[in-house]
């Protein structure tokens, strides 16, 4: 009684497993694929399958992950760096434009001044400037003025 029930099981199985694919049209005309076609005519297809090696699928897996994560670190790299160089580009514009106030602000009181002085660096006394130590404080502080400016 056992072996009928084990072969009839064992065919239904190897059935199952070797199972026919058919191919139908459906009422818009698009292809569609099945075991059990629910018309007739269909075209019986010919499919051939195998079996996944797991260990070469997860090595394919892993090899994709690391170049994808290596695009993405390049891409994250390569905005960080256009980042930084905006930042920089800000940040000099910003100082330039300071540089070009202060020595503006230098000039302006170079010129309007009528005495100027040099702090002496040991004791802290002052010590005025000559007439022509002034003009040459003047023309000193007119480049610094032109340089950081640049004719602005």
């Amino acid at each position: 009684m056992k072996l009928p029930f084990i072969l009839v099981t064992l065919m239904l199985a190897a059935a199952a497993s070797a199972g026919d694919v058919y191919k139908t049209t459906d009422q818009q005309g698009r292809p569609v694929y099945t075991d059990k076609p629910p018309t007739l005519p269909a075209q019986r297809m010919h499919v051939e399958s195998s079996t996944t090696d797991v260990v070469e699928a997860k090595q394919r897996y892993e090899e994709q992950m690391k170049r994808l994560g290596e695009s993405d670190r390049a891409g994250t790299e390569a905005a960080a760096q256009a980042a930084d160089e905006r930042s920089a580009a800000e940040t000099s514009a910003g100082d330039r434009a300071k540089r070009c106030q202060d020595a503006r602000d230098r000039y302006q009181s170079y010129m309007t001044a009528q005495k100027l002085y040099v702090t002496d660096d040991s004791g802290g006394e002052r010590r005025y400037l000559s007439a022509e130590e002034i003009d040459t404080a003047r023309a000193n502080a007119k480049k610094m003025m032109d340089d950081f400016c640049g004719g602005q």
